[in-house]
């Protein structure tokens, strides 16, 4: 079955180039020209990921993220011609998986979301992890504390899985995204720390206890229990 991804941007040329070029990679592109019809085609129809531009009329594509992230979470990769690193903090603080500056090749952004597609999917292996309280099923990317889910968004939880992993020892702020397997996402340390104050947050009281920062290092799960 071809993976089917929604396009949500109002460059008609865009759309019919990436049509072309996905659809040679087994991949069905559907357009939607504006954020409302964005929302009523993923109501209408399932999709594998989503590609959304910023500067869209009307809803800006980072209410149509902020609408996406309260339903679902399906990988959305944002497209902007405004490349600085502002702009990808915001989109990446709403929830979106990985961010591509205007203008790209249809080759990288290709291999961008291939990369949040297997992201996306269950792990072959299962593989669960447990410390201090927080117990995580990899596999379906679930996460519990005292029992109780825990809703994180993609890069939320891979940070997470990264530094439960090696609970106990400092992960670099600058190797963090690696260990997460996002080493293909560009952000900035500011982005990182908005992301773990997030997690600290969503954790509950004992968040910021699990997850203790290393001044001037990174950051680190404490083995020990709350």
């Amino acid at each position: 079955m071809a993976t089917r991804v929604l396009l949500i941007d109002d460059d008609t040329r865009m759309y019919e180039l990436l049509a072309q070029y996905l659809g040679q990679n087994g991949i069905t592109v559907t357009h939607a020209p504006d954020g409302g019809r964005g929302l009523a085609a993923l109501e209408a129809s399932t999709y594998d990921a989503v590609l959304l531009d910023v500067m869209m009329p009307g809803m800006d594509g980072l209410e149509v993220c902020r609408r996406i992230r309260a339903k679902s979470t399906l990988p959305v990769i944002m497209l902007t011609a405004r490349g600085d690193e502002t702009d990808r903090v915001v989109g990446l603080e709403l929830g979106a998986d990985d961010y591509l500056a205007k203008p790209f090749s249809p080759r990288e952004l290709l291999a961008r979301l291939r990369a949040v597609l297997r992201r996306a999917q269950p792990a072959a292996v299962a593989e669960k992890l447990e410390s201090s309280g927080v117990s995580i099923d990899v596999s379906a990317r679930e996460v519990r504390m005292g029992g109780k889910l825990v809703e994180l968004t993609g890069l939320e939880f891979d940070l997470l899985v990264a530094l439960v992993r090696r609970a106990g020892r400092v992960i670099p702020r600058d190797a963090l995204l690696g260990e997460a397997g996002r080493g293909d996402t560009v952000v900035g340390e500011r982005t990182v720390d908005v992301h773990i104050s997030h997690l600290r947050q969503k954790l509950g009281d004992e968040g910021s206890r699990l997850i203790k920062t290393v001044r001037g290092v990174g950051y680190l799960f404490s083995k020990e229990g709350p």
